[in-house]
């Protein structure tokens, strides 16, 4: 019997209702949401990401501040960009798309985002609340998956999660916030023994390793739950880091690639932008 699909498309248009309708509560206030994303070279990715981004603010009424510099862009030009978006008014939430070009110091620039508008929780301060189990904003992705296993009334305390890659962007917060939530966690990365048996023993598995169905079908444990992060191009396809059909027939749930984790992770950056907006206009009231 195959998995029944965790549909982040049709949970990301909930969310988004949702929202327009927090949008809509604060425009009576007068208060405008706003967002900010600094973009920096030609990354076709990249642009493809931001282009999404631009696109739901403007159906879901909240502004979106853009600016786009050159891959030649100093390092010093960008900071001065992200300080002067941490001053304008219009801004609650600001973000800048990685990854940069080499030749600038990523964490000086995340550094540099006023925690107060860090809408992907990236910020060391916000790192280290929910690193402590008290966050004040979750990164996109991470809380993307969170939704998604919570609208399919997945329970997470006392689970078994294995999570394959430990990136800054997904696998750490992730881990971080399952473990709040009690479950018991494994973090697993390039180094780790036995990735197989870990993830055949898991009944929940988050994979955010970037690598094309490297997840075979048959470690996927009878009813577990799969969430694949990964989104990369074979050939004229987009696939994830887990086998799909395979997994799919020993899974309970999973997410598709595409259609998955990635409408809920812009979901969440408009969410996230929307509880700033509010935090301010509460210290307005």
């Amino acid at each position: 019997m195959s998995a029944q699909l965790l549909d982040g498309k049709a949970v990301a248009a909930q969310e988004n209702e949702r929202t327009r309708e927090r949008v809509r509560a604060l425009l009576e206030r007068g208060v405008v949401p706003g967002l900010a994303t600094v973009l920096v070279g030609d990354n076709p990715a990249s642009h493809v990401y931001v282009a999404n981004k631009r696109k739901t603010c403007k159906k879901l009424g909240i502004a979106s501040v853009d600016a786009d510099l050159p891959a030649d862009a100093s390092e010093e030009t960008l900071l001065e960009t992200v300080r002067r978006l941490n001053e304008d008014p219009r801004v609650h939430g600001l973000l800048v798309q990685m990854p940069l070009p080499k030749h600038i110091d990523e964490h000086r620039v995340l550094e540099a985002v006023d925690p107060q508008k860090d809408v992907d929780g990236f910020h060391p301060r916000n790192v280290g609340l929910l690193a402590l189990g008290r966050p004040w904003m979750i990164p996109c992705t991470t809380m993307g998956i969170l939704r998604l296993l919570e609208r399919a009334e997945v329970g997470i305390a006392g689970k078994n999660a294995v999570i394959i890659g430990r990136s800054n962007i997904v696998g750490k917060p992730t881990a971080l916030l399952l473990l709040s939530l009690h479950a018991t966690v494994t973090l697993c990365h390039t180094r780790t023994r036995d990735l197989p048996g870990l993830v055949s023993r898991s009944e929940l598995v988050v994979a955010a390793m970037g690598k094309a169905e490297a997840i075979r079908g048959d470690w996927i444990a009878p009813g577990a739950v799969v969430i694949d992060v990964g989104i990369n191009r074979v050939g004229e396809k987009l696939v994830g880091d887990v086998e799909f059909a395979s997994a799919r027939e020993r899974a309970s749930l999973i997410t598709p690639v595409p259609g998955g984790v990635g409408p809920m992770t812009i979901a969440m950056l408009m969410e996230n932008t929307v509880t700033l907006a509010e935090r301010v206009a509460g210290g307005l009231s």
